[in-house]
């Protein structure tokens, strides 16, 4: 669960990271890109690790919802699935034009 949610903070990171202030920027980057604690951050920034937590909480929130709203993380997982099925398509050789461009039909549908 805890890799999960990494993983998934990580990429809702990635794709909203324009939307945040540095701090949370930086917070963010810190925690879950380098691996740093909470203790450590507030170190560096002369703040509680109560402070970074509840920054960080909001932050994670914050992502949730821009998901929620924006859906790029969602259409990007759609668009490597059928990316994936093209290319096994493709692979075996046995594929035809028509699985191909319903596949590539699929893909313009998730923009």
């Amino acid at each position: 669960m805890l890799l999960e949610k990494t993983t998934r903070m990580n990429f809702l990171f990635d794709f909203y990271q324009a939307l945040l202030t540095d701090k949370q920027r930086s917070y963010m980057e810190l925690y879950y890109l380098d691996d740093h604690s909470l203790g450590e951050i507030a170190e560096s920034y002369k703040v509680s690790r109560q402070a970074v937590y509840d920054n960080i909480r909001r932050t994670e929130s914050m992502l949730e919802e821009y998901e929620e709203k924006l859906r790029l993380f969602e259409k990007f997982q759609q668009r490597q699935v059928i990316l994936d099925q093209l290319a096994a398509v493709i692979q075996q050789g046995s594929s035809s034009n028509e699985e191909c461009l319903a596949l590539i039909g699929q893909l313009k549908e998730t923009d």
